[in-house]
């Protein structure tokens, strides 16, 4: 029987020396050329022709570009293909954007400082205890914090508030966890970052929140700066960093508490969220801040390499149902943390509740029937 395998992602600080990080912004600087030049290629075709270009019709002249533009045979040509390759995705997402009645928001341009990394998708890369080389730059001093795992795919070189790091892509085999018997609903939220089905209540920490008074101090001071200056560019590298240190934050606990309910659990359960619709409405910033979609596919990617099975339920009226009788309706929700059913009288915390239906509708038991049941109830209407 053949192993299960999945993709990981190992990223890295690399300690270019000056004369690499030349080498690597003019790659960038050249590769940003390709994109915006292709971008234009297609723009025009179609406006002028009504013809589409693709990516592989434009990979077609990447000899004649190398050939007229010396400088581009110093990217790899692995690269170079990437690019365009990168160009037809954002066009796949647009025209799938069109599809679904979405706004569709064309690709656009690439001005500096907006195309900072270089993936070499299948060669040309190569990692060691102390250096990583790159076809066409060469050997770079990495830290490798811990190891790499599984089969090298790809590296990806980005430079984040001029820092480099690389990201590889290696396909491992599945490690499953010992089953535990164990089951779990999770109701995610802005008050707590979520409440299980067994009683734990998660606090939500706010990073973005607790970083708002240092933002807006650095946002003033970049606005005060002339357009231009060394003094602007410092201070908007001031205000990146920030920003940075709150995504990671994020990520590192989002990784914690996913690790946990996969750790302990062999089914997990969640709401199916449209969390691009619900960050335009009026707790945007808090939704945003808490980021139930990033928790969402680390809980699904760490299930796969844990052997464990994660389940997105329909979420609707998960918090006006009685997890007791099945009775719904939007009475039974007398307030943001209260929930008491008008027909048998229970009583619980309202997302406590919620977690409960959760893992019930995961679940195909005599329970789940009730709740489906209760949704066909008089008294119900739509939302929360």
């Amino acid at each position: 029987m053949q192993a299960t395998t999945h993709l990981k992602t190992f990223r890295y600080r690399l300690r270019p020396t000056k004369a690499q990080e030349v080498a690597l912004l003019e790659q960038l600087r050249l590769c940003r050329g390709l994109y915006n030049a292709a971008l234009q290629e297609r723009r025009d075709a179609y406006r002028k022709a009504g013809k589409t270009v693709t990516a592989y019709d434009q990979m077609k002249y990447l000899t004649e570009i190398k050939a007229a533009l010396p400088e581009y045979a110093g990217v790899y040509s692995q690269v170079l293909q990437d690019v365009l390759k990168r160009l037809e995705k954002a066009f796949k997402a647009f025209f799938r954007r069109v599809k679904a009645g979405q706004t569709p928001g064309y690709p656009r341009f690439k001005g500096a400082g907006w195309y900072d990394s270089i993936c070499y998708p299948q060669s040309g890369f190569s990692v060691s205890d102390k250096t990583a080389f790159f076809s066409k730059i060469g050997n770079i001093r990495i830290r490798l914090h811990r190891p790499l795992e599984g089969k090298l795919k790809t590296a990806t070189i980005r430079r984040e508030c001029g820092e480099w790091y690389v990201s590889y892509v290696c396909e491992v085999e599945a490690a499953p966890l010992p089953a535990t018997s164990s089951q779990v609903g999770v109701d995610v939220g802005t008050t707590w970052f979520c409440i299980t089905s067994d009683g734990e209540f998660v606090e939500n920490p706010r990073h973005f929140q607790g970083a708002m008074r240092k933002l807006r101090v650095a946002q003033r001071t970049l606005s005060r700066r002339k357009r231009g200056s060394n003094r602007r560019k410092t201070a908007k590298a001031a205000v990146a960093k920030l920003h940075r240190k709150v995504a990671r934050q994020r990520l590192d606990f989002h990784h914690k508490t996913a690790a946990k309910l996969i750790r302990e659990n062999d089914l997990v359960a969640h709401e199916a969220l449209n969390v691009l619709g619900m960050g335009k409405g009026n707790l945007a910033r808090s939704i945003h801040d808490v980021g139930w979609g990033q928790f969402f596919s680390l809980l699904s990617l760490k299930a796969a390499s844990a052997g464990r099975t994660v389940i997105a339920v329909d979420p609707r009226y998960t918090s006006q149902t009685c997890h007791e009788c099945g009775h719904a309706c939007r009475e039974n929700r007398i307030g943001q943390a209260k929930f008491r059913c008008v027909n048998c009288g229970h009583t619980a915390n309202a997302d406590h509740n919620a977690a409960k239906n959760i893992l019930a509708r995961a679940l195909p038991s005599v329970q789940n029937v009730e709740v489906m049941r209760g949704l066909r109830s008089p008294g119900l209407q739509s939302g929360e």
